[in-house]
């Protein structure tokens, strides 16, 4: 865990002092079941260089080993799926940059140490790929990127076998509070279902936006390589 500041003036001009290691644990243990399950999707939205995001990573692969661990080809699966689950946005570039790669050395030191000669350097792309993806620099409060375009994050999800499909998300639209769609007594409408804007998502059970975009199914340690954009 890295200390709580990196210098006085970043903490003056933007308020930035890290959360140390008791009270992350902590505040992940009041959700302890969601952080452990390798499926479930976390978004850190001032992720600084990653203690959150590197404690629920460790979380999930350990759930991940306790399952696979004698199933090297199912070990590397979920850890990617694991790895994939995972979210953050920083408005400092230096930080966002070292969380990224915090995220990557901490699953590859656990990927490595688990398949040894069968770990492969398309698996690895691939996780550095939806990194790259998923840890942006940008403002959680704007929602906007440095660069002045809306936060978009990539949903990755296993479809079948070992093919996932990608599905990218504005981050204002997924925020977005709609009092029509979601609360209606928890009661699904045709107007509902019907609409262009909107879809059913089973596993938050409530409506969402529906994606910005999607690709085709591809397999996981070939993510790095398959899209144009």
């Amino acid at each position: 865990m890295s200390e709580q500041i990196k210098s006085k003036e970043r903490v003056s001009e933007h308020g930035e002092v890290f959360t140390n290691e008791r009270e992350v644990n902590a505040m992940l243990d009041l959700v302890k079941d969601e952080s452990e399950r390798i499926e479930s999707r976390f978004l850190e939205p001032a992720c600084g260089n990653g203690n959150f995001v590197i404690e629920i990573l460790r979380r999930k692969l350990h759930t991940v080993e306790e399952k696979y661990k004698r199933n090297k080809t199912d070990f590397e699966k979920y850890s990617i799926i694991a790895l994939s689950s995972i979210y953050g946005v920083d408005i400092l570039e230096d930080n966002a940059k070292e969380c990224r790669n915090r995220l990557y050395d901490f699953w590859n030191k656990k990927y490595s140490s688990i398949c040894k000669k069968e770990a492969n350097d398309d698996c690895r792309k691939s996780a550095k790929y939806m990194i790259n993806k998923n840890i942006l620099f940008g403002d959680a409060l704007t929602m906007l990127r440095n660069d002045g375009k809306p936060i978009v994050f990539a949903q990755w999800d296993l479809v079948t076998g070992n093919k996932i499909k990608r599905r990218d998300y504005r981050l204002d639209q997924l925020m977005r509070d709609d009092t029509n769609i979601n609360k209606n007594d928890g009661q699904m409408t045709l107007d509902m279902y019907a609409s262009k804007d909107w879809e059913y998502d089973t596993e938050s059970k409530a409506f969402v936006p529906k994606p910005i975009k999607e690709y085709s199914l591809v397999d996981y340690w070939e993510v790095y390589d398959s899209y144009e954009e």
